[in-house]
């Protein structure tokens, strides 16, 4: 069900909530979280149906925010409310402001947040330059960017620490998690040898290579090689992760989209499911731990300027 509020206030918007859960049946119990998204038109519709698909794993209360602060524009702030089958198992906030009522974003969703419940800030397109200074960041307990959508995304994901604070997250880093948990399990493994070095690839628009590498060259305290493929060899993300130790090279590798190969000295190849994990998945992920991820700080802060140090986890032998 969707209900319009053409030239509305927040107030008026409130109200209608009350009357949709009376009427209706619709009730806000249970609603774990507050999720703003903070959106351009374009982006709006694919945010929805993101937030409602997580929705499912985590019934939150949805405010949707279109700001168009053209001073040609008369004030007006017109509102849709969308529960049921059209929120799936949140309820939905669309705000579009116009003219000077668009001025003030936090004061917008302010009387619209569930009480006593977090605040998660969501910019699936156009970012503010510091996320946790933005008006809606600044009431927010976790802040989610995504660089893949930014005109330069490799230049945005290497910024990401010089305005970092902490509840700050990005979905490049969220799209690593397979990555990572895949390389964690083979090292967990015998033969327990140290990596010496370590080689990553992919495409040279990807941010989620680099982090990938910062992350690598972090835990690990040895060089890292960090490889960007050109648009003819490679056009999508990570390529491979070669790391290197006396017995042999272990290599994760996807040939292709959705299948990675996994190599091993001594032992067989072992294909892997390993598709491109979907927005929805990544903002589900993003909202099971309200805490700040304190690894992926270091990996921005701290990751990326050891790329270019030299690795203290040298041998003699690696360093001839």
């Amino acid at each position: 069900m969707i209900i319009s509020l053409p030239d509305t206030d927040v107030s008026k918007i409130a109200r209608a909530l009350v009357e949709v859960r009376e009427d209706g049946g619709a009730v806000a119990l249970g609603r774990v979280l507050t999720l703003v998204i903070s959106s351009k038109y374009g982006a709006l519709e694919d945010a929805i149906e993101a937030a409602n698909d997580a929705s499912r794993e985590h019934p939150m209360r949805v405010i949707v925010l279109t700001l168009d602060r053209d001073a040609r524009s008369a004030p007006r702030l017109d509102a849709e409310i969308r529960v049921g089958g059209d929120a799936g198992a949140s309820e939905v906030i669309v705000l579009h402001a116009y003219g000077s009522a668009a001025s003030n974003a936090e004061s917008l969703v302010t009387g619209l947040l569930l009480p006593d419940a977090p605040v998660v800030a969501w910019w699936p397109s156009d970012t503010p330059p510091v996320p946790s200074e933005s008006a809606i960041g600044r009431i927010a307990q976790r802040r989610i960017t995504d660089a893949s959508r930014h005109e330069n995304p490799s230049a945005w994901a290497h910024a990401l620490g010089d305005h970092y604070a902490p509840g700050d997250t990005d979905l490049a880093w969220t799209r690593l998690t397979r990555w990572r948990e895949q390389l964690a399990a083979v090292l967990d493994q015998p033969p327990y040898e140290p990596i010496t070095a370590v080689e990553v690839t992919g495409a040279s628009d990807s941010p989620s290579t680099g982090l990938l590498a910062a992350w690598l060259r972090l835990q690990l305290d040895v060089p890292v090689r960090h490889e960007h493929l050109d648009a003819d060899t490679w056009t999508s993300g990570i390529r491979s992760v070669r790391l290197t130790r006396r017995s042999g090279d272990i290599v994760l590798e996807r040939p292709t989209p959705g299948v990675a190969v996994l190599s091993q000295p001594g032992q067989p190849s072992h294909e892997l499911s390993f598709p491109r994990r979907t927005l929805r998945e990544c903002l589900a992920e993003e909202l099971r731990g309200l805490d700040p991820d304190l690894l992926y700080g270091r990996v921005i802060t701290e990751g990326w300027d050891l790329l270019g140090a030299p690795a203290t986890g040298e041998t003699d032998d690696d360093a001839e």
